[in-house]
């Protein structure tokens, strides 16, 4: 009975140690490719705005509006760091402003700390890609970033293929 015991804790404790190995869940595809399906993808105006497919749920919708009032900010290291208000974003001050903006986070968090952010895996409606170094956003199918393209000036819209070697992928809960 001892050894029973015994041989149920380790056993226990091996599951405890591998489920902690898999918090993180690697990017499926070696290329984000901005595919428009009606009715569940935001698209981008002439003005580099997005607009929110009616269907999607209050909290997407101003996330949406959130990252478009951001679109004409300048990028800044560190910018939207101390604070959710500032005059120019890094990749994770944007990020952490749109998801504040949708109700999902309560203060700024820098590009690292986004691999502990929400749920593992994708969202139906939002997705945070993390890597070391940098996170972005897909939100209702659109990329939210600040890299990806060699005139990056800021927080945009950008429908272009994006690179996802060594991102993983993590999603607000219930989103």
């Amino acid at each position: 009975m001892k050894l029973y015991g015994l041989t149920l804790l380790g056993t226990c404790m091996a599951v405890l140690a591998l489920s902690s190995c898999s918090s993180q869940l690697k990017v499926k595809e070696r290329y984000l490719v901005h595919q428009f399906d009606y009715g569940k993808t935001a698209y981008i105006g002439p003005e580099g705005k997005a607009t929110a497919p009616p269907r999607a749920p209050r909290r997407v919708k101003r996330m949406i509006a959130a990252a478009n009032s951001l679109t004409d900010k300048p990028y800044r290291y560190g910018g939207g760091h101390r604070s959710f208000s500032d005059t120019g974003y890094d990749c994770s001050g944007a990020t952490s402003y749109v998801l504040h903006a949708g109700g999902v986070l309560r203060r700024p968090l820098v590009s690292q700390n986004f691999f502990d952010y929400g749920k593992k895996g994708y969202g139906d409606w939002v997705t945070v890609y993390v890597r070391k170094g940098h996170v972005f956003l897909v939100i209702a199918g659109l990329r939210f970033d600040t890299g990806g393209t060699w005139n990056s000036t800021g927080p945009r819209w950008k429908p272009q293929r994006r690179g996802t070697k060594g991102y993983y992928v993590r999603h607000p809960r219930g989103l």
